[in-house]
């Protein structure tokens, strides 16, 4: 049963495994007389349905949706890293009617994005799939049968399609600009406090998928995509462990600063 004020297990449910050991999310150890039932998951570590909603909702947050284990494993410094599914999270962290709305909503988006590129075609609002993302001319099959003659559009500036094709920088519209990459090409300059000596763009565009992505100063100069969930160098933008070959986490790339991206990079999914 739940309440509003904390969300607590049902003693009775039998499909549940209680045990008695601490929350392994919760790195406080539980209060005197606290009787808040745990829960195993299926990767063996404790939870309780506020620490596994607090966990979860915190990886929404940060743009990732498959749910992965932060716990250690018993006796190492090794995280467990197991994935849970979304409805082993939904029944062991009690979500409720507005929680689930929200993860439901936030896992969809966050999928469609990884997976497919999808825009509201100008011509008749419905949702066209761009299937070579280095190619911004894109044909609405609605509109094409609608009006019986081929119908193409700009991804980029969501008019009629100008201008030959295929093009990836821009059609000849008025106006049809990357707004993305004119970010990139003028975004302020930044310091990274914990890299001594090294001056670079405050914006980059993640060199697997092409995400923009801002180092928020703290720590080394390496930073997690959160889309692709690749590892890379802020500063040379090499991929950590290429970069690290010849260099360290808190110390300037050995070939120095990498220039302002002039192209953002295109996701290659296998």
């Amino acid at each position: 049963m739940t309440t509003q004020e904390e969300k607590r297990y049902d003693p009775k449910d039998t499909t549940l495994k209680f045990v008695s050991r601490p929350d392994d999310l919760d790195p406080y150890p539980p209060e005197e007389g606290d009787k808040c039932l745990r829960a195993e998951m299926s990767c063996g570590h404790a939870v309780t349905p506020e620490s596994l909603t607090a966990w979860c909702r915190s990886l929404l947050d940060q743009g990732q949706y498959k749910f992965k284990c932060p716990a250690l494993k018993k006796g190492t410094l090794q995280k467990c890293e197991a994935e849970w599914s979304y409805q082993e999270v939904r029944r062991l962290a009690v979500l409720t009617h507005e929680e689930m709305q929200y993860f439901e909503e936030n896992i969809a988006r966050m999928a469609a994005t990884e997976y497919c590129e999808f825009k509201a075609c100008p011509g008749c609002k419905t949702y066209v799939e761009r299937e070579d993302p280095s190619n911004l001319n894109v044909q609405c099959t609605v509109c094409t049968s609608d009006k019986q003659k081929a119908y193409h559009f700009c991804w980029q500036c969501l008019k009629n399609w100008k201008g030959p094709a295929p093009r990836s920088d821009r059609c000849d519209n008025d106006g049809c600009v990357n707004h993305d990459l004119e970010l990139l090409r003028n975004c302020r300059t930044t310091t990274l406090s914990q890299v001594q000596g090294v001056v670079c763009p405050s914006i980059r565009a993640c060199p697997t998928c092409g995400q923009k992505v801002e180092h928020d100063n703290t720590g080394c100069k390496n930073i997690i995509c959160p889309r692709c969930l690749v590892e890379f160098c802020f500063v040379c933008l090499k991929l950590t462990p290429e970069c690290l070959k010849t260099s360290s986490y808190f110390i300037a790339c050995s070939d120095g600063v990498a220039p302002r991206q002039t192209s953002i990079p295109v996701w290659r999914r296998n």
